[in-house]
């Protein structure tokens, strides 16, 4: 059960909407309107002819109705049809109130018993890719969302550690292996305006409105040395295509990035779909030489990221390569 078709039984139980149709008679002579269904009952108004009465209720012969706001019995003889309305009553707060609250209770409840099945459901899929601690929110949503589409689970590998020749690691935060070539996800959190372009190694965000700027590295630069390396890995099994997608998540703009070379696609979170597609549909399927061996490479990748030690190492090499500690300002 969705949860908009909860919120429709609960507003429904709350509502408390009827509705009803209504017979409308007319007179066909004056006529006496009495207190009870019979003549012996005593008369409490009369009706002309030509007036025209709502009905309430049936008595065997006899119709109970209601003219300008008075009530009482017709014997049926002297009433002619004339109409039918469909009328929408919604029982008043007044009377509703003695089980709104519980109603609201109930639906609450249910509402939220939904969103943590909901989230129980996503988690056992997310796991069948990778650890629910590995590497960032934003890169297991992103491995929900392939899963979602579609997507393998045993095509899709996150948090890759590549060991370079020189024994350092290069990290990679997603790949996806397609009937198409290698797909190598670079995923990036940022908010504001995103200025850069595809041959300058630093790229600019702005934030306050201009007021703040800061500077970052090329994230295209940065996804074409992942693909550089693990190419050098799957070099012996022949000339795979590589795909560089940068996914950027975050309610960032990218508001001026141009030199995006081939083969490399910049796009939000909520159009990687759509450029998942626009990969598979507008590239040659291939054969892979040795389809086991891509697949044991890109596993030992992820088991690397997995040892604490390596992710240590990691950290250590990029924070000795930038060198911020040895500036003292």
């Amino acid at each position: 059960m969705g949860v908009k078709k909860i919120l429709i039984i609960t507003l429904s139980i709350v509502a408390s909407v009827t509705s009803f149709a209504n017979d409308y008679f007319i007179a066909m002579a004056s006529v006496n309107v009495r207190t009870g269904a019979g003549k012996g009952y005593a008369v409490t108004f009369k009706l002309q002819e030509g007036d025209e009465v709502e009905v309430l209720s049936k008595n065997g012969n006899w119709y109970q109705v209601r003219y300008l706001g008075k009530t009482g019995f017709v014997h049926s003889k002297y009433l002619k049809y004339s109409r039918t309305t469909t009328d929408t009553y919604v029982q008043p707060f007044e009377q509703s109130a003695s089980y709104l609250l519980p109603a609201l209770c109930i639906g609450f409840a249910v509402l939220i018993v939904f969103f943590f099945y909901k989230s129980a459901q996503d988690k056992k899929l997310i796991e069948t890719v990778t650890d629910l601690q590995r590497g960032v929110q934003s890169e297991r949503d992103l491995v929900l969302k392939f899963l979602k589409a579609g997507v393998p689970a045993d095509v899709i590998f996150h948090d890759l550690y590549v060991e370079k020749r020189s024994g350092e690691f290069s990290q990679i935060d997603l790949v996806v292996v397609t009937q198409v070539g290698i797909i190598v996800v670079e995923v990036k959190d940022y908010s504001g305006w995103i200025f850069g372009s595809g041959n300058q190694s630093q790229w600019t965000q702005v934030l306050a409105y201009g007021k703040q700027k800061y500077r970052f590295y090329n994230p295209i630069m940065q996804n074409n040395k992942h693909v550089s390396e693990l190419r050098k890995q799957l070099i012996v099994l022949g000339d795979i295509p590589y795909y560089s997608v940068i996914v950027f998540y975050g309610n960032c703009v990218l508001k001026e990035i141009n030199f995006v070379p081939d083969g490399t696609l910049l796009v939000k979170s909520e159009r990687i779909l759509e450029a998942l597609k626009t990969i598979l549909h507008e590239n040659t399927h291939i054969r892979y030489d040795n389809e086991e061996e891509v697949f044991r490479i890109l596993k030992r990748g992820v088991a690397n990221g997995g040892i604490i030690e390596n992710q240590i190492r990691h950290r250590e090499n990029i924070r000795d390569m930038l060198g911020r500690h040895r500036i003292f300002d």
